[in-house]
């Protein structure tokens, strides 16, 4: 580093001067910074817990009344009728219940070949088939005017 830019820095910094009463402002500056910085983080965190606290107690309240409406349904007798006849397959005095039952042999799996390790040859021209998809898109189906008609 030349001289001359020595100088020139050395006489910037010999030209900061603080007072004492700057260096006091600064000081309480850091201070403030100290004590706020742990409350605000608090405050931060309390207030997420907050909003998570509200949610539960939003997703607890539906759930009640969820369970409202089960228990309303529950002492409905026609609602617990159609779950007996649905759930159960009860039937009511007089009616016949039928239960139709598969008694078809299952079908039976297709013997698959086992599957090669080898590389396989492509058996199409798939980049012939996509230019000519391209080529002959919107030719041989309806048009928008015949499918207005």
């Amino acid at each position: 580093m030349p001289a001359s830019t020595r100088r020139v820095s050395a006489s910037w910094l010999r030209g900061i001067r603080f007072s004492w009463f700057s260096l006091v402002m600064l000081g309480l500056v850091v201070i403030g910074v100290l004590v706020v910085a742990p409350t605000l983080h608090l405050y931060v965190d309390q207030q997420h817990e907050i909003g998570r606290l509200e949610k539960n107690n939003a997703d607890t309240a539906a759930k009640v009344a969820d369970l409202k409406k089960q228990a309303a349904d529950w002492s409905d007798p026609e609602y617990i009728k159609a779950q007996a006849r649905g759930r159960l397959l009860f039937v009511m005095p007089g009616e016949t219940s039928y239960l139709v039952i598969d008694d078809r042999a299952p079908t039976p799996q297709k013997n698959q070949a086992p599957v090669s390790r080898d590389i396989q040859a492509t058996k199409s021209d798939w980049l012939g088939a996509l230019a000519s998809s391209f080529l002959t898109a919107g030719t041989t189906g309806a048009t928008a005017d015949q499918l207005s008609k």
